[in-house]
């Protein structure tokens, strides 16, 4: 995980065999075997039959609540967003219902496209109240998180989200600005995030490459 988080260790190179891991840090075969599997757990590593163990494309895991700028900086990538649309509306009214809004209320929409050291990532359109949320300039918004920018300059202290998710296809649109071919995989959710005060304060759509992000689900019986 080391050598991976250095650099040392880049997407699609090998892996040392377990047998020589086991050597190098003087363990158990079975023990080296559980630290690839746990590697491969979290998305670091993939095992490849017949061929060996290899080092994974960067996914991002949306087991926590995070921005996109902190979960890849936990995966050690680089981020920025385009702003592929800022504009003011006013016909959202299911939107404006999810934010706990009068049907006629006017939101600021923002779309963006999210990339991990240039590479697109994902599409993210956000709304929030224009009202409560007066002066998010195009500027502000590209340079950093948005949960970052709304916590520092309006006080707004996210708390939790609930959450929609579905698997879908990328249209003519969508695919272009992801640099994926019509129809491809994506991941669908949708979030209405909360604050610590329990209001509804933002509610985004996101398009997520489905080889890019990984949803891991703990279940109970």
């Amino acid at each position: 995980m080391k050598r991976i988080e250095r650099g040392e260790l880049t997407p699609g190179d090998a892996v040392d065999s377990e047998r020589l891991l086991a050597r190098l840090h003087e363990v158990s075969l079975m023990t080296a075997r559980h630290a690839l599997v746990g590697l491969e757990r979290e998305g670091l590593v993939e095992r490849r039959h017949g061929a060996g163990t290899f080092v994974a494309t960067p996914k991002i895991h949306f087991n926590k609540l995070m921005s996109f700028t902190e979960q890849l900086a936990g995966r050690g990538l680089d981020s920025s967003s385009r702003v592929v649309a800022l504009k003011i509306t006013d016909d959202e009214q299911e939107i404006a219902a999810r934010l706990s809004l009068p049907n006629t209320s006017r939101l600021l929409k923002i779309e963006r496209l999210r990339l991990g050291s240039t590479e697109p990532f994902a599409l993210e359109t956000s709304y929030l109240s224009a009202e409560d949320f007066r002066g998010l300039s195009r500027a502000a918004i590209e340079r950093g998180s948005l949960f970052t920018l709304l916590e520092k300059e309006y006080g707004v202290t996210i708390a939790h989200a609930d959450e929609e998710i579905d698997a879908t296809g990328a249209d003519h649109d969508l695919a272009k600005l992801l640099a994926v071919p019509k129809g491809y995989p994506v991941l669908r959710i949708r979030q209405t995030i909360y604050s610590t005060q329990g209001k509804p304060i933002l509610y985004v759509l996101g398009m997520y490459r489905a080889d890019r992000h990984m949803l891991r689900i703990r279940r109970y019986r």
